[in-house]
């Protein structure tokens, strides 16, 4: 899979540097004289990397003379305001951000615009824009359909978006507290649960991990950060669910643990109230997204400032951190297409991808987690950097049906949690239900 990505994107590259030295040194001075005027209205979320974005537009516009409009909106508002967008015969939008798994809806509804004739095209295309310096597991998980299962790389995959905002998974943990105690920072799952238990007994008023555990997808997003790691995964090759196999039951048992070794009323978590727990110093560690990394050591919003190490998500059979985060994409009834595919390059090239991390944003580059000046400012990006090489692109399905699937599996996961029905129980049911609704999806059509 790593090997299909990795051609893929030593193809860009390649198709981008072949057409550089196709262009004369006059247009190469000024690749936005033809697009001089134009205005681009873009979509993107109220997020940390985001607004971090927003600092850097203006360079933009000074640089190419053209204007950009940000409609920025909460999440689920975002998502909406896509739906009803994208379904338009000519869209208000000349590009998006999306979550990974929008991916799938947007791919099969043919509303956004697959990239290949614009890195082909010599008049856009920078010769010097380094695709194999995008993260792996981001170009796989939020760029490329097609492929492998129909959502991963593969002979028949396309590109389709660039990640813009990468999370992962990463541990974060109070070195105060562990240098204290002579308590060794976590490796392994099996360190993983017994020093979440054993903290509650070392220091007063402090538990473990804080976790999300909400009825929902907050529970299934919680089950699946430690699926993959312990080797396990939603679907087989033939699309029969998994998840009741041995290795998903031990992932289920391990968020119950860390629940119960949590702060209190754990099971009603979301990520806001996992965060702010860890934030206010009632958890000694916290295991989810990298974009928290920049209210720990905001005073307004944190209780444990300069407190806090980093290190990367544990390891059960392997290591395999979460891919998450956002990417952007042109959509298919965008009225400027090549501006907002300059827009995109430009946002997404190393120079732009510096200055949106030393701005606080989320770099989706391996030559930014180790830039000497972003590690100066933000020391936590070295380790960020090293944990972005595990990135799981299949933590979970990107398929059209997982929306449903999600919602049952995080239902009765909770009630797990809660003690209603045991683990065991709550991933059988999950099981069943899923394999009928991938039946009805079609996915069983060539083996009936």
């Amino acid at each position: 899979m790593l090997q299909n990505i990795n051609t893929l994107k030593r193809y860009t590259a390649t198709v981008i540097a072949t057409v550089g030295m196709l262009i004369s040194p006059f247009a190469l001075s000024n690749p936005y004289k033809p697009y001089e005027g134009e205005v681009l209205v873009v979509n993107f979320p109220a997020h940390p990397h985001y607004d971090a974005v927003m600092k850097v537009l203006p360079d933009f516009e000074k640089e190419t003379g053209i204007e950009v409009e940000v409609d920025q909106l909460q999440y689920l508002a975002m998502r909406q305001k896509q739906t009803l967008e994208l379904t338009k015969r000519k869209g208000d939008y000349d590009l998006i951000a999306y979550v990974v798994f929008s991916k799938a809806d947007y791919v099969s509804a043919d509303q956004i615009e697959p990239l290949a004739r614009f890195f082909m095209n010599p008049k856009l295309a920078d010769p010097s824009y380094d695709a194999d310096d995008l993260i792996d597991g981001y170009v796989q998980n939020v760029g490329v359909a097609g492929g492998a299962k129909g959502y991963l790389p593969g002979p028949t995959g396309a590109l389709f978006g660039i990640p813009f905002g990468s999370e992962t998974s990463v541990l974060g943990y109070r070195k105060d507290i562990f240098d204290k105690h002579g308590i060794k920072v976590p490796e392994t799952y099996e360190e993983l649960l017994e020093t979440s238990c054993k903290i509650q007994d070392l220091e007063p008023d402090m538990v473990g991990l804080a976790s999300r555990g909400k009825s929902g997808h907050q529970t299934s997003h919680a089950f699946l950060l430690h699926l993959a790691p312990l080797g396990g995964r939603v679907f087989d090759e033939n699309w029969k669910p998994t998840l009741n196999s041995p290795e998903a039951i031990q992932a289920g048992n391990a968020l119950k643990t860390i629940l119960e070794c949590g702060p209190e009323g754990g099971t009603s978590f979301g990520l806001s109230e996992a965060k702010n727990a860890f934030l206010q110093g009632k958890a000694a560690m916290y295991l989810d997204t990298t974009v928290v990394a920049g209210e720990v050591d905001d005073p307004q919003k944190s209780k444990v400032v300069g407190k806090v190490a980093w290190a990367k998500h544990p390891m059960g059979v392997k290591h395999a951190s979460q891919t998450g985060g956002f990417g952007i994409a042109i959509p298919k009834n965008a009225q400027n297409k090549e501006a907002a595919f300059l827009l995109m390059q430009w946002l997404t090239s190393k120079e732009t991808d510096k200055k949106i991390a030393l701005a606080g944003g989320n770099p989706s580059r391996f030559s930014t987690h180790q830039d000497s000046d972003v590690i100066a400012k933000f020391p936590q990006m070295e380790i960020f950097g090293e944990a972005l090489k595990d990135a799981d692109p299949d933590w979970r399905p990107i398929i059209p049906v997982w929306g449903q699937i999600n919602t049952e599996l995080g239902t009765n996961l909770s009630k797990a949690m809660t003690g209603e029905i045991t683990v065991e129980e709550a991933l059988n049911k999950t099981n069943k239900t899923a394999e009928k609704i991938m039946d009805k999806a079609g996915y069983y059509t060539y083996q009936q």
